[in-house]
């Protein structure tokens, strides 16, 4: 069976109220939405998820990159992979608009990263949902974010703090 193809996922956040609206029509209140110098720190719960409790993402603008981890509802559960999304971000002084470009990397820790949503990406590409520029973008932000990750031994925490980015990761 194929990736279905899907129109380009968009998401905005309202820094003033902080909202972040999905291309789906649904809203979320960011119970953390901090503007920092490396970009936007944001956090919101998951009620509609079984396993997981909320939601931590960090918008790097500069690197092209959204990164994402599911706190679990456990505290004995153990987390799921942190997800590097490629991303095209624009901003102004009240939102942040971010075009996921449907390819990314699944970081687990203390093993090697790997690749994700190849076939999403793949459809995209194939259904021009994704205009070229924009799949050549893609696929040059993760493949260099992989051989960068492999640098550190796939460790996140210290390939952030490499970018100047000085974050507790993964998010206690």
């Amino acid at each position: 069976m194929g990736a279905v193809i899907t129109p380009q996922l968009v998401d905005v956040v309202d820094t003033l109220t902080a909202v972040r609206s999905y291309s789906s029509g649904t809203t979320r209140q960011l119970t953390t939405c901090r503007v920092e110098r490396w970009g936007l720190r944001m956090e919101c719960p998951t009620p509609e998820d079984p396993f997981s409790d909320s939601e931590v993402t960090l918008l790097l603008p500069d690197l092209g990159l959204r990164l994402t981890q599911l706190r679990p509802r456990s505290r004995h559960a153990r987390s799921g992979p942190s997800i590097l999304t490629s991303v095209r971000v624009e901003r102004d002084t009240r939102s942040w608009r971010t075009t996921d470009l449907l390819l990314g990397l699944a970081v687990p820790g203390g093993t090697t990263a790997r690749i994700v949503r190849s076939e999403d990406f793949a459809a995209a590409v194939a259904g021009h949902v994704l205009l070229p520029g924009d799949a050549d973008l893609a696929l040059r932000t993760v493949h260099r974010t992989l051989e960068e990750l492999s640098r550190y031994r796939h460790d996140l925490g210290t390939w952030l703090t490499d970018q100047g980015i000085y974050e507790v990761w993964p998010p206690m």
